[in-house]
């Protein structure tokens, strides 16, 4: 009797870290709906998706647990995080929709989704508990896969059928098809030195040892911004950091510098210029 009400009662600290981590993960969720930033949306995403490992965890799902980090959270997520990275979303890229209706169609999916999950959440509350006992008595791994090959194997193929056609799908979307032959390393060598044009490699970004950024021009002899040095997607965009007005001023006050001391040299005695220098040799 105390077993079975012990499968039906929850403990202080239950309760405490579902409350706690339930609503961290909720608040993770809407702001990933609700950013305006695409690389704040899938970081709110990367940290509902651990809380929700960190859940399956704790309810005995030791195998989907350690999947939702190291597939869901390390693997996909972060992949996701760094092509949004690479390729650069903006809060001022256009909100008009190419295909027309389609968020009419993801607000029913969505619906769709809701109605199954509280479905599905109201025909285990009504139903009597298995247990964690029961349903890992042969180990974790083992009764998760009896369930997927067994009782769940067609809804199991039919969601591979659904990855590997949407995998394919991304394929021939980013496909190009390529209409002409694709020039060698010799003959685009040729062609810039025809043209007279960025004949050796373009130079590196930043500005000597104190930046190394790619949005970051590096610097001529002069001092000023040499626009070769970054990309020209990022100079279209007006995402470069300008520094040679900073370069400049450093520039100048170390000139003053070396005009003051040559000035200094050149106005003091020979005598006194050895004494000055023992001077200096003696506090080394």
């Amino acid at each position: 009797m105390s077993a079975q009400l012990a499968a039906y009662s929850t403990s202080t600290g239950e309760a405490f870290q579902f409350w706690v981590l339930g609503t961290v993960a909720v608040l993770g969720a809407l702001c990933t709906v609700f950013m305006k930033k695409a690389v704040h949306s899938a970081l709110c995403l990367a940290g509902t998706m651990i809380i929700l490992a960190i859940f399956y965890l704790a309810n005995g799902a030791y195998f989907l647990g350690i999947v939702q980090i190291v597939v869901y959270t390390g693997a996909i997520m972060m992949l996701f995080l760094f092509v949004v990275m690479l390729v650069g979303v903006t809060a001022a890229d256009s909100l008009k929709e190419t295909i027309k209706g389609q968020r009419w169609l993801a607000l029913v999916c969505g619906l769709g989704f809701g109605i199954l999950l509280i479905a599905g959440i109201g025909n285990a509350s009504l139903t009597e508990f298995t247990g964690l006992s029961q349903a890992n008595a042969n180990g974790n791994v083992e009764g998760l896969a009896a369930l997927i090959f067994t009782k769940y194997v067609f809804a199991f193929e039919i969601t591979g059928a659904l990855l590997i056609t949407a995998a394919v799908g991304a394929m021939v979307l980013t496909h190009r098809e390529r209409t002409e032959r694709a020039r060698t390393q010799r003959e685009m060598a040729e062609q810039r030195v025809r043209e007279g044009k960025h004949v050796p490699p373009l130079p590196a970004p930043g500005v000597y040892a104190r930046h190394n950024a790619v949005d970051v021009a590096g610097l001529l002899p002069d001092g000023t911004p040499s626009d070769l040095t970054v990309s020209s997607t990022l100079r279209e965009r007006g995402q470069i950091r300008d520094v040679s007005t900073e370069a400049l001023n450093d520039l100048k006050a170390l000139q003053r510098r070396a005009e003051e001391r040559l000035e200094r040299d050149a106005i003091e005695p020979p005598q006194l210029k050895g004494n000055s220098r023992r001077t200096e040799e003696a506090s080394k």
